[in-house]
C-alpha cells in the first residue's frame, strides 16, 4: 500500500486534492440521487397512485370500453377477460406484467406506501421499468404528444396491483431515465473538475518541489570550500527563504572551517618548533637510557599531534581521489612492516582499480595493522573482491575486545588499558582516524572477535 502513495510533494498534493474533489462529487452524486428519487415520486409516482385510487374506488361501476380503442389489444397481451377504467388503468384476472422483467423492490415499496395511505386494501405490487422500444405498434397508435413524451423519458414504468379477491389493476407510465445518464454526467463534470483544478495544483506543487529538490541536493553533496556555487533562490518567497538561509548557513559553515584550519595549522607549528628544540636538547642528556626515553616521548607526542591533526582536518582532505590499484596499496604498507621485522603477511589477490585517496587509505590500513601487530604479535590481511563491495581483513591472535566494547574502541582517545601506558597503547585515536577515513570514501570499518581468539578488522569499500 505504501508503495503506490506517492512519495513527492507534488504527488501527494495532487493524490489530496483527487481525494477531497472524489469525496465532493460523491456527496454530491448522493444528493443528486434523492432529488431525482423525490421528483419522480412527485412527477410519476404519486400521480399513478392517484389513478389506481381512483379505479379502486370505481371499480363496481360498468365499464364499457370501445373494442377499436387505440391500444387496446396491445393492452390486452394476451389476457382475455381485461377491461380498460378511467384514467388508462386496466383490470384484469391476472397479473398481466411477463414473469421475466426484473422487479424494482424501491418503486413497489413506494406504490405500496401509497396506496396504503390511500386507504386501498391490496395485495402484491408488482413494478419494472424497461426501455421503450420506438418500433411498438402501441406508440404509433397513442397520442402523438404522449408518444413523443415516452420517447423523451427514454423508460416505461409497468405497475400491476392486486385487489384482494378481485383483481389486479395495472397501468404503464412515462420514467424517467435512470441513473446511468445522471453518473455520466457527473463523471463529465468530475473529469473537467479534475481538469481544471487538478493541473494548476500540479503545476503549483512542482513549482515548490523543484527549488527543494535543489536545495536537498545541495545539502546533499555539501563540502566546505569546494568551491560550489550558491543554490539558486526560486519558487514561492517561503522556498526562498529557506533556499536563502541555507546558503548564508553554507558560507558561515565554510568561513568557521577556514579559520578552524587556520587554527590548527598554527597549533601545528608552534607545537612542533618546541618539540624540535626538545629533541635538540636531549642529545646533551648523558644517561643514554634516559636519553632514549626522552626520544621516544617525543616521537610519541609527535605522532599524537599528526594524528589529532589528521583527524581534525579529515573533513576537508588536501589530497584528490585517484585511481589506484587497492591490492598494491596494501602490499606496499604491508612490506612496510615487514621491513621492520613484524610478522605480517598478505594473501596474494588480483589487480583491484579503486578511487579513492591514497594516502588516507594507506594510513587506515597502516593503522590496522599497528594494532593488529601490538596487540596479537602479528597480522593476516586479506583483500576480498565482491561484486558491490570490496573487503578488506585485518586479522590477529590477539586478545580480542570484549563484545560490549566493540563500538566504544572507535571513539577518540578512547583505550581498553586504562593505565595510559604509552608501551601498552597509543592515544586512542588509530581506531576512530582508520574509521574518519573509511567513511569519508562512503566505506565503513567494522571489528568481530575471532572463532579461536582473536580480533577481525573489516574495512568495507564500495566498488567504484
Amino acid at each position: 500500500m505504501t508503495r503506490l502513495f506517492p512519495r513527492s510533494l507534488p504527488g501527494q498534493i495532487a493524490l489530496l486534492v483527487a481525494v477531497a474533489l472524489f469525496v465532493a462529487q460523491a456527496i454530491n452524486f448522493g444528493f443528486l440521487v434523492r432529488e431525482r428519487q423525490s421528483a419522480r415520486f412527485a412527477q410519476v409516482i404519486v400521480p399513478t397512485v392517484t389513478r389506481l385510487i381512483d379505479a379502486a374506488e370505481r371499480l363496481g361501476a360498468p365499464v364499457n370500453p370501445r373494442p377499436d380503442a387505440p391500444g387496446m389489444a396491445e393492452r390486452r397481451g394476451g389476457h382475455e377477460g381485461r377491461r380498460q377504467l378511467r384514467g388508462r388503468v386496466d383490470f384484469g384476472p391476472v397479473n398481466p406484467i411477463p414473469a421475466e422483467l426484473v422487479r424494482r423492490s424501491d418503486i413497489e415499496r413506494d406504490f405500496r406506501r401509497g396506496l396504503t395511505d390511500g386507504g386501498v386494501a391490496i395485495g402484491q405490487v408488482i413494478a419494472v421499468v424497461r426501455p421503450i422500444d420506438g418500433s411498438r405498434p402501441l406508440l404509433k397508435r397513442m397520442d402523438p404528444a404522449r408518444a413523443d413524451r415516452l420517447r423523451r423519458m427514454g423508460a416505461e414504468l409497468m405497475v400491476a396491483v392486486e385487489l384482494p379477491g378481485k383483481g389486479w389493476l395495472s397501468l404503464s407510465s412515462a420514467w424517467p431515465r435512470s441513473e446511468r445518464a445522471l453518473i455520466l454526467q457527473l463523471l463529465a463534470q468530475t473529469l473537467i473538475l479534475y481538469i481544471v483544478v487538478l493541473l494548476p495544483v500540479l503545476w503549483a506543487g512542482h513549482r515548490i518541489a523543484r527549488p527543494l529538490r535543489k536545495l536537498a541536493t545541495a545539502a546533499r553533496d555539501f563540502h566546505p570550500g569546494d568551491g560550489a556555487r550558491p543554490v539558486e533562490e526560486s519558487g514561492p518567497s517561503d522556498v526562498r527563504a529557506v533556499i536563502a538561509a541555507y546558503n548564508a548557513l553554507s558560507t558561515r559553515v565554510t568561513g568557521m572551517l577556514d579559520e578552524k584550519d587556520r587554527m590548527l595549522g598554527a597549533i601545528g607549528h608552534d607545537l612542533r618548533t618546541p618539540l624540535a628544540a626538545l629533541r635538540v636538547r636531549i642529545e646533551s642528556v648523558e644517561d643514554e637510557d634516559d636519553r632514549a626515553r626522552m626520544a621516544d616521548t617525543i616521537d610519541e607526542m609527535n605522532r599524537t599531534l599528526d594524528d589529532i591533526l589528521s583527524l581534525a582536518r579529515l573533513g576537508r582532505p588536501s589530497e584528490p581521489p585517484t585511481d589506484v590499484d587497492l591490492s598494491a596499496l596494501i602490499d606496499a604498507v604491508v612490506e612496510d612492516f615487514r621491513d621492520l621485522g613484524r610478522d605480517v603477511t598478505f594473501e596474494e589477490a588480483p589487480r583491484l582499480r579503486m578511487h579513492l585517496r591514497p594516502a588516507l587509505m594507506r594510513r587506515a590500513v597502516r593503522n590496522l595493522i599497528e594494532n593488529a601487530v601490538k596487540y596479537g604479535g602479528g597480522a593476516e590481511v586479506h583483500l576480498r573482491p565482491g561484486e558491490q563491495r570490496v573487503a578488506i581483513e585485518v586479522c590477529d591472535r590477539g586478545p580480542g575486545i570484549p563484545p560490549e566494547k566493540l563500538e566504544k574502541v572507535f571513539d577518540p582517545f578512547t583505550r581498553l588499558e586504562e593505565s595510559r601506558n604509552r608501551e601498552t597503547g597509543g592515544a586512542g585515536l588509530g581506531l576512530a582516524l582508520a574509521r574518519a577515513i573509511v567513511r569519508d570514501a562512503s566505506g565503513e570499518i567494522s571489528l568481530a572477535n575471532r572463532e579461536g581468539g582473536g580480533l577481525v578488522a573489516t574495512i568495507t569499500l564500495p566498488r567504484s
